[in-house]
């Protein structure tokens, strides 16, 4: 596993991207690149060579479902493992993202073992 990827984390509460970044650091990764909503984050895809993208679902503008589903329809990005990372953790919610493209799903709060555990699977 390559910890010298860039890691896209997208959330609208700034607190909430310092707790993944945080985490990410504890894990060994130390390129994060932050958006505030799937808009931006599109933004920054075009910009940066992404490895691995960890969106929330709810946010302003564009949502992480929303997000996901245009990254997964762009073939430059399609491949990019995507890890959703929400309060939604109702059973159709999980269904969507993953009929969607989602490559793991991780229901707030979470620590960083259960981050990491989910990032291994995916890269």
């Amino acid at each position: 596993m390559d910890k010298n990827i860039n890691v896209l984390v997208v959330d609208d509460f700034e607190t909430m991207r310092r707790i993944v970044k945080s985490s990410l650091k504890k894990c060994g990764f130390s390129n994060v690149i932050e958006a505030e909503d799937g808009k931006i984050a599109l933004k920054k895809l075009e910009k940066e060579k992404i490895g691995l993208i960890i969106s929330d679902w709810i946010m302003p503008n564009m949502t992480g479902i929303e997000f996901l589903r245009a990254v997964r329809s762009d073939d430059r990005f399609k491949e990019i493992p995507f890890i959703m990372l929400t309060t939604e953790g109702k059973k159709q919610d999980v269904i969507e993202a993953v009929n969607a493209g989602v490559s793991n799903y991780i229901v707030k709060p979470f620590n960083p073992d259960t981050l990491y555990d989910k990032i291994k699977k995916v890269l």
